[in-house]
């Protein structure tokens, strides 16, 4: 009988993975070299996952060339990738006793893969240099997305990595190339992205270190940042910068990919683009109007603070320079409503996509356009292009099954013992890959508090919601494991 699922193929794949893992610590072992920190937790973090890793490659490299990966492989390989990052980096927090309990560590670890920037640390900037730089580096490395890595560093991964590339996100944008050529493009716009946004928090007086942090976290979309204040502490210039690279990262990476290919007018009709920024425009605009009027703000103060907190939060990135639960009710539930908004499908960020809401307008649109014309045949388009009905149901399905796993989530939290608000905006956070709540969990506080039982759900909350629900969920489904 067939096999259902070449688990060679599997752990072939986590093999790339470990040793990308691995090398990402032996950079950290340097980093502590230069900042004169202990070099031993991460000499032997990054032993501990090549070896591993080391042995997977030895024993299926040869037994998978010229094979196939499937959707079956596909779905349990990514999920696989985030379970064994999440896990191999928290090593460096337990060995250096930064972060001493398992748990703790896990969250910090999973949250930093995920790009979620949600932290159980009280005083960020008593810990190792090194540490800081290990913990933006997993945003960093969990930004690109690992497989997509894969696809990149090792080119001699002779197996289908279609599935492996498009299933963090659904509708992507395609660009006509190969998958191999596609990764290689998303890197290097990635890598300069993060290397044009260095350069200007460097003139902005940012040292170094400090500089390739924030420009982790943001390209990233992921918001650890190396001091305890976030970003509140730095000048308006610096604040500046980082809004308008939370931007571009939370944008589709295909409209860089245009842009850098002077196809303007690709870029011009992509429908997702204008939403995302209508979005950050009206949502600023209003909370800015709030600040002027409720606080006293300068309109300068209250565009700033205003417009930061937003992009951060629609973006998914989580930097924060304002504590948005001391603004009024109204606001600050804005705030938390743009926590299910989501950045755009092709980038970075999490939540359920700028596309996802657009096209349920557009659903809404059309209904009401039947009502009036029950004869008409009126179709439903997306940059010109016609959505077809079984595209259409599986994102309106998704919509519904996210809300789903939100509210089974909140409701888990409130049984353990959890506030209502600090468990709905928990689990939303999470969910989203944003970072801060509301509640005890906002930008004044952190995830330290929870119990080990809430923070391991919001942990796998974390991989559910950067996996986009299904890829994980439909490993508990009985018909994934029949043939």
């Amino acid at each position: 009988m067939e096999k259902i699922i070449s688990y060679r193929i599997v752990l072939n794949v986590l093999s790339r993975n470990l040793f990308i893992s691995s090398g990402a610590l032996a950079a950290c072992a340097l980093v502590a070299v230069i900042f004169d920190e202990p070099v031993r937790p991460f000499i032997i973090s990054s032993l501990v996952v090549f070896i591993p890793g080391l042995i997977f490659y030895f024993f299926t490299h040869l037994s998978i060339q010229n094979i196939t990966i499937q959707r079956r492989e596909a779905y349990l390989t990514v999920t696989l990738s985030w379970i064994v990052l999440g896990l191999t980096g928290a090593i460096p927090y337990l060995l250096s006793n930064t972060i001493p309990e398992f748990t703790d560590a896990i969250f910090e670890s999973v949250s930093g893969f995920t790009t979620t920037g949600s932290s159980i640390l009280t005083d960020i900037e008593s810990l190792p240099k090194s540490i800081l730089f290990w913990r933006s580096l997993t945003h960093w490395i969990g930004g690109i997305g690992i497989i997509v890595l894969v696809i990149v560093v090792m080119p001699s991964l002779h197996i289908g990595s279609y599935h492996l590339f498009t299933m963090e996100s659904s509708l992507q944008d395609k660009i006509q190339a190969k998958i191999k050529e596609v990764g290689k493009r998303l890197l290097i716009i990635y890598i300069s992205l993060t290397a044009a946004q260095t350069v200007f928090l460097l003139l902005g007086g940012m040292s170094v270190f400090e500089s390739l942090c924030h420009a982790f976290g943001t390209i990233a979309t992921g918001g650890f940042s190396p001091k305890n204040d976030s970003i509140a502490g730095y000048s308006p210039y610096i604040q500046y910068v980082v809004m308008i690279f939370m931007v571009l990262a939370g944008m589709n990476f295909a409209i860089h990919y245009y842009l850098f290919k002077r196809e303007f007018k690709k870029v011009h009709d992509n429908e997702e683009l204008k939403f995302y920024l209508i979005c950050i425009l009206i949502i600023g605009t209003f909370i800015t109007g709030s600040l002027i009027l409720d606080s006293g703000k300068t309109p300068e103060n209250a565009f700033r603070e205003s417009f930061f907190q937003v992009i951060s939060i629609i973006t998914c990135t989580g930097f924060a320079t304002a504590d948005y639960m001391e603004w009024q009710p109204y606001a600050w539930l804005t705030i938390f409503f743009a926590m299910f908004l989501g950045g755009s499908t092709g980038s970075t960020a999490g939540g359920i996509k700028m596309i996802r809401h657009l096209l349920l307008f557009k659903n809404i649109h059309k209904n009401f356009k039947q009502m009036i014309f029950p004869n008409a045949i009126i179709l439903l388009k997306l940059n010109k292009s016609t959505i077809n009905d079984e595209t259409n149901n599986s994102i309106l399905s998704y919509i519904i099954s996210y809300f789903v796993v939100f509210a089974i989530g909140s409701f888990s939290l409130i049984l353990l013992g959890v506030d209502g608000q600090t468990a709905l905006s928990s689990v939303a956070t999470c969910m989203a890959g944003i970072g801060p709540g509301i509640g005890s969990v906002g930008p004044a506080g952190n995830f330290a508090h929870l119990s080990d039982v809430v923070k391991l759900i919001l942990s796998f909350l974390m991989i559910v919601g950067r996996l986009e629900i299904y890829t994980i969920l439909i490993l508990f489904t009985g018909s994934y494991w029949k043939n």
